[in-house]
């Protein structure tokens, strides 16, 4: 029963990054197309909430409910696509930090815009592009985490 409960929570855990990092990508690449600061400032405040509401809070539970279960079940943490799908979360989480702080900072960029009633400005492109090319590599790595999850296949590392 409690295997089960720890298996039901790591895969809702998986699910909120794999849809809230999908869904902030969207919504925050939409809002820039749009290329006004108002709406820019709405969406990307709007993101920093759910970053910090879903996205933290299944940051902390994912290794938490991982490794009770490989314990539970009896996993060594050495096992190929176990520990692959560790390393591939540690990266995410380089790429993704540096993501949430910049998140920040375009969305106050956007808010002083919308205060001084003028366009973004170079340093809010910038941002943005950094902020897109990190997503990319931590997206990819949250869904071939999510595959090594139900494949397991047998990879061997040492």
């Amino acid at each position: 029963m409690f295997i089960d409960l720890l298996r039901w929570l790591h895969v809702i855990g998986a699910t909120v990054l794999l849809g809230t990092g999908a869904g902030i990508a969207f919504f925050m690449l939409m809002a820039h197309r749009t290329r006004d600061p108002k709406l820019i400032a709405h969406v990307a405040g709007t993101v920093v909430v759910a970053d910090t509401i879903f996205t933290a809070t299944a940051v902390i539970a994912q290794p938490l409910t991982g490794m009770l279960l490989a314990l539970k079940i009896g996993w060594p943490l050495s096992d190929g696509w176990l520990a692959l799908s560790i390393a591939l979360y540690v990266l995410t989480g380089l790429f993704w930090l540096p993501v949430v702080s910049i998140q920040l900072q375009l969305r106050d960029l956007a808010r002083a815009a919308v205060a001084d009633n003028r366009a973004l400005g170079s340093d809010y492109e910038r941002l943005f592009r950094i902020w897109f090319a990190c997503g990319i590599p931590a997206f990819a790595a949250v869904l071939a985490i999510v595959w090594l999850m139900l494949a397991k296949p047998p990879i061997k590392l040492w």
